[in-house]
């Protein structure tokens, strides 16, 4: 336990006295790994803090942070609660408008921001958010050409506040013992599926209680290794980086760049990983890819290493055989040699994915949470890990309940604990939360081993116009298995049968179809040709396979495009926005029901960087013979 240090400055300065001498920390600079010691980060923390203070930023404003993964982020965040501030994350790729809206909403004095890229989004946006003072960059490349008096270097940060110190050295100390942990620190972005997100505000001492109830589920001390690549502005990122890594000492790893991350990863070898499902869909994926241009004796190699796997895991146990064939190579060039401890959260993720990392020897649990809950708050026991369920609670102090079950069990989930958030900014009353308890809008129910299953939104659970329930969800992760599919949504609410618009894979498709000598030049391209659907239709045949006839895939089409999170169809976190897809892709939708067999599109497609594309083409709507004949009969 922590005792009295329930901030996270007041952590940080005990690691500092006690460990000053131990790793906290490793950045990626050029190539070379580059650590920071518990005395560094304190010291440069103090500097960035009372550098803070010498500006004029006061207790209880805010400050932004925007950019990768870096140092001088954390740094950033934890010398904003020194001074009794609050931090605000926000994702590196958001937009201008997204990035107007959070600075405003919530009134940020100042921001963090990593680089030039950066910079341009908050100088584009100045007439939006007058209440902006400062903007501290932390790369100066690029940085003469802009003069506004706003801007100031992290380096001239930090040397004012070292030469604060150093007329004061009492002023740290004083910072960090007027902190209190009931403050709001922290107000973290929901991940929800409207395209606004909450602010939800959260206290030091309920972040480090959260994290001490975590860490006695799944231990983790001075010796494990970390490597950080979900985005720190999601909840569990805030978890892992800044509370375990406070609390638990466990080392940090910062990547280059995005572009290297798995390279960086490999380096590292981390003993824990959380990776969102969109990752492990990638990499699982990316490893059947790989196959696909092996030669034929390591292609069945693979497929006989697997077998045995997955027929070991069925029975409860492991295949020493198919490890030393196969599991032993694959792990190592993953980066997975030492995990002791790996899991996935944010969305759910497909059985069979989750069956394919268990049977390669990967320690994969599943978690599930809030931002409203602080993240998670239930995780599998490591000897009960079933791929249908999200476990079950951290500790006695979670409270879980199933409110208004039918008669199956099946209800909305409802939970408290004492580390709950302290209510969304600007938001007097909280419609979720009743008596303590926040609804979170998830149907699930328990089985009868007392794990927590999680079905679907309720609001996204569908029933088609015949009565047949189903959840888009569960149907989507099984597409997304194949490592040709990319995204899916499921349609089929109020409607007489099930249909799925697919975005491909294209960094495989692309590869499969360069080697079947299929011509193409651009994404949509690809997607239009008769073989790529063919291709799809195969996968898609495989899942409706595993399906009850009530819930197959009927008819589907490829979409032009991929989904993204810039154009509102995804959340920063990957979830389906589900009412922006129905309304944008309406007319698509409304001629896949139609029954027509081709769909032509004309539209202009915006990139980020402000570019436009019009797109002219027409999609083919892929007819499922079988899903059919079941129907009819």
């Amino acid at each position: 336990m922590t005792g009295t240090e329930d901030t996270l400055p007041r952590l940080l300065r005990r690691n500092a006295l006690a460990h000053g001498g131990d790793i906290a920390m490793r950045e990626k600079e050029f190539g070379i790994w580059r650590a920071l010691r518990w005395s560094e980060v304190a010291a440069r923390t103090r500097d960035i803090a009372l550098g803070l203070r010498a500006i004029g930023v006061a207790p209880g404003e805010v400050i932004g942070l925007i950019g990768d993964n870096r140092p001088d982020w954390v740094m950033g965040e934890i010398a904003t609660h020194a001074i009794r501030a609050r931090s605000l994350g926000i994702y590196r790729d958001a937009l201008d408008d997204e990035v107007a809206y959070l600075l405003a909403f919530s009134g940020a004095v100042a921001v963090i921001a990593e680089d030039e890229e950066q910079v341009d989004k908050l100088l584009n946006v100045s007439e939006q958010v007058p209440g902006l003072r400062h903007i501290v960059y932390c790369d100066p490349r690029g940085m003469r050409k802009h003069a506004d008096p706003r801007l100031l270097s992290m380096e001239d940060l930090r040397r004012r506040g070292a030469e604060m110190a150093a007329a004061d050295p009492a002023a740290w100390d004083a910072l960090v013992d007027a902190t209190q942990g009931e403050d709001v620190a922290i107000l973290c972005t929901t991940s929800g599926t409207t395209a606004r997100p909450k602010l939800a505000q959260l206290t030091g001492r309920a972040l480090i209680r959260h994290c001490e109830a975590y860490l006695a589920a799944d231990p983790k001390g001075p010796e494990d290794e970390y490597v950080s690549v979900l985005p720190l502005p999601w909840i569990m990122e805030q978890i892992y980086v800044l509370g375990w890594g406070l609390i638990a000492r466990m080392k940090v790893n910062f990547v280059e760049e995005p572009e290297t991350m798995m390279a960086d990863f490999r380096e590292i070898a981390p003993t824990f990983v959380l990776f969102a499902p969109r990752v492990w869909e990638g990499l699982a994926a990316d490893v059947r890819a790989r196959v696909m241009d092996a030669s034929r004796l390591k292609q069945r190699a693979f497929d006989a290493g697997m077998r045995l796997g997955l027929e070991a895991l069925e029975a409860g146990g492991k295949s020493m055989l198919a490890d030393a064939l196969l599991f032993r190579a694959l792990r190592d060039r993953l980066g997975f040699t030492r995990l002791r401890s790996a899991a996935t959260g944010g969305a759910a993720l497909g059985p069979e994915t989750f069956r394919f990392f268990q049977a390669l020897g990967v320690p994969l649990r599943q978690l599930y949470g809030q931002t409203e809950l602080l993240g998670a708050y239930t995780l599998h026991r490591p000897d009960a890990v079933d791929f249908d369920t999200v476990g079950v609670p951290f500790g006695p102090d979670v409270e879980l309940h199933i409110h208004e079950p039918d008669a199956n069990g099946v209800g909305e989930i409802v939970t408290r604990h004492p580390n709950m958030f302290s209510g969304y900014l600007g938001i007097e009353d909280v419609p979720d939360m009743r008596e303590g308890w926040l609804h979170t809008g998830d149907a699930g129910y328990f089985n009868a081993q007392g794990q927590l299953v999680v079905i679907d939104r309720i609001k996204d659970i569908a029933t088609t116009s015949g009565g047949d329930r189903f959840s888009p969800q569960f149907i989507e992760n099984k597409l997304k298995f194949s490592p040709f599919v990319a995204e899916a949504v499921i349609l089929g609410d109020q409607r007489p049968h099930l249909a799925a618009m697919i975005c491909i894979r294209f960094p495989i498709v692309s590869k499969w179809a360069e080697r079947n000598r299929i011509a193409f030049t651009t994404y949509t391209d690809l997607s239009a040709r008769p073989e790529v659907l063919e291709k799809i239709r195969e996968e898609v045949a495989k899942v409706n396979a595993s399906l009850p006839p009530a819930q197959r895939i009927r008819d589907f089409i490829l979409l032009y495009k991929e989904l993204d999170a810039d154009d509102e169809e995804l959340t920063r976190t990957r979830k389906v926005r589900r009412g922006v897809i129905n309304q944008k892709y309406g007319g698509i939708i409304g001629a896949i029901y139609a029954g027509d067999d081709a769909i032509p599109v004309d539209t202009t497609i915006a990139f980020q960087d402000g570019t436009k594309q019009r797109i002219r083409t027409v999609l083919q709507v892929a007819r499922m013979a079988a899903a059919r004949e079941t129907e009819d009969a």
